[in-house]
């Protein structure tokens, strides 16, 4: 089986987190939550999401349905 890497970076002075699945071409696109963007590929298959604000996810879990 193939070892899988998940990228994540995190940017504390911009307070943005960023995961990463699979390192290819894709865009960025809304998600039902303001803070959360998924990054799909030109197939529209989830390959990573962001969150702005994300040290505001604290005293609750950040549900989101990943489309």
């Amino acid at each position: 089986m193939a070892e899988r890497v998940i990228s994540v970076w995190f940017d504390r002075e911009g307070d943005f987190l960023e995961v990463m699945f699979n390192r290819k071409p894709g865009v960025f696109r809304e998600t039902d939550n303001d803070q959360v963007m998924e990054k799909v590929d030109p197939d529209g298959n989830i390959i990573g999401f962001s969150i702005t604000n994300v040290s505001r996810v604290t005293d609750k879990p950040l549900e989101v349905a990943l489309k």
